[in-house]
């Protein structure tokens, strides 16, 4: 769509503001909002300015003029706001040059596919990201020099089967990890769901299925059809927006934090991925899994750069709390055929060549969309090009091998840090084609040690209380 074409779409649906929504680092929406009269066709040329100092990561207070351009493709009408809003989603540039800013995640990504083509492997790159989550009903949170605590809640939480509830407790409360998948009454959750698949599907995303996910107190899961890299990234912000939103209209709240809850299953990302070109699927092939040599060669760029991918697809220190070995989620880089203990599984999809793709388990929801996509990209291109061999499958529950065994099968980092100092060491597959510049890569992990890692390695947690106070 051009920029005449969205306006007259505005126009058409009686839109009376204009929200400009851009990605920060971190992958969280920042937006601004401007009246109608204000959106013009050289708005698409020249931007709008705002202060970059105010984002976290981003331009210090001496050079801090920035501009956000939207993109006409991208126009929507907001479903939340009372006054009927126009939304664009934005491309974040420097005012002087109009050239995109190197920390703008959805450039990252953009640059990511320009790379992917001009190297002649594909010209599409398809992402199914499939985003689990929490719906609960209370969150209450605090940290001081002196105490700190967390408290979730949810009316389906287990630990509620003996709460007074005005003597209305009705039980049908999923037990730790059996909420996949009873149904009514067990599943509270079904109606919330429901809603929030139709409010996707207004915006055009086509909705395949929803469901609890394996976690008591409100685990969720709703998968959307894959898409094209940058169209997934900026649908899986929209799905973020729209679930949080939709949860809040209910007096919810949702976190896509990954591990939440002690003892229950965390929430990942798993990321379905192929390669295309004029049409064709070139994941599928005669080799291991119905799968191509090119997608072996580039499963082989995953597993060889994982550990330096975790500083992008487990980028909290909350990640590694999911990311422990012999539990829900998968630690060993291995890969497998249908195997959902491996970090990447070739899914059982048939003899359509065009459904054949891999699905990698490792990443998380924290993660910015925008980043993710475009390491785990350039991995496997960095697998392609330089045929890296993936070694031999692993058909075998990885859960249950034995010691001996399971320590020769390489792991991911088991820590944010240690994920970051192997992104230190091994980048340069990221900065082929100017992708992620030096000065992205400085500052994400700067800003990961010094705005997350140190400040939760300063502070006492409740559980070093009961360990060590009498010490």
């Amino acid at each position: 769509m051009k920029s005449q074409e969205a306006m007259q779409f505005v126009r058409d649906r009686g839109a009376k503001m204009v929200n400009l929504k851009f990605c920060d680092l971190v992958g969280t929406w920042q937006h601004l909002t401007v009246p109608l009269s204000q959106l013009t066709v050289e708005c698409f040329e020249q931007g709008f300015g705002f202060d970059g100092s105010s984002i976290r990561g981003w331009r210090g207070i001496e050079e801090s003029d920035m501009i956000i351009m939207p993109d006409p493709a991208t126009v929507c009408i907001d479903p939340f706001m009372e006054t009927p809003t126009a939304s664009f989603i934005c491309d974040v540039c420097l005012p002087d040059s109009h050239a995109s800013y190197i920390r703008d995640p959805r450039g990252v990504v953009k640059k990511a596919l320009a790379y992917m083509q001009s190297t002649g492997i594909a010209d599409t790159a398809y992402f199914g990201p499939e985003a689990e989550f929490f719906i609960f009903d209370d969150v209450r949170y605090e940290q001081t020099s002196n105490s700190g605590f967390y408290v979730v809640d949810s009316d389906e939480g287990v630990w509620n089967t003996g709460r007074e509830e005005g003597g209305k407790n009705l039980g049908y409360k999923p037990r730790s990890k059996e909420g996949y998948f009873p149904a009514l009454p067990v599943d509270s959750m079904h109606d919330l769901r429901t809603e929030i698949c139709l409010e996707m599907e207004k915006m055009g995303m086509a909705v395949e299925r929803h469901h609890h996910e394996v976690a008591s107190a409100g685990q969720a899961e709703i998968n959307f059809q894959y898409d094209s890299a940058l169209n997934m990234g900026d649908k899986m912000m929209w799905f973020k927006y729209i679930v949080k939103n939709v949860a809040r209209r209910h007096g919810k709240t949702v976190t896509f934090m990954p591990k939440p809850i002690f003892g229950d299953n965390g929430s990942g990302m798993h990321m379905h991925l192929s390669l295309w070109k004029d049409g064709k699927n070139l994941f599928a092939g005669n080799k291991y899994a119905g799968l191509s040599e090119m997608a072996l060669h580039f499963i082989g760029g995953i597993l060889k750069h994982a550990p330096a991918l975790c500083g992008f697809i487990n980028p909290s220190t909350n990640s590694y709390k999911r990311l422990v070995p012999g539990f829900e989620a998968p630690t060993k880089l291995a890969y497998s055929f249908k195997n959902r203990s491996a970090a990447i599984r070739i899914p059982n999809s048939g003899p359509n060549p065009k459904a054949k793709r891999i699905e990698f388990r490792t990443p998380d929801p924290s993660a910015n969309i925008y980043l993710a996509e475009a390491a785990i990209l350039m991995a496997g291109l960095d697998g392609i090009l330089n045929k890296i061999n993936p070694g031999d499958p692993l058909d075998k529950d990885i859960y249950g091998l034995p010691p001996e065994e399971a320590a020769r099968i390489p792991s991911v980092p088991g820590t944010l840090e240690e994920s970051l100092d192997q992104l230190r060491e091994d980048n340069s597959f990221l900065k082929k084609g100017d992708v992620f510049s030096q000065d992205l890569l400085d500052t994400w992990i700067n800003y990961k040690i010094d705005k997350e890692i140190r400040p939760v390695q300063q502070r006492p947690v409740p559980y070093e209380f009961h360990l060590y106070y009498d010490c």
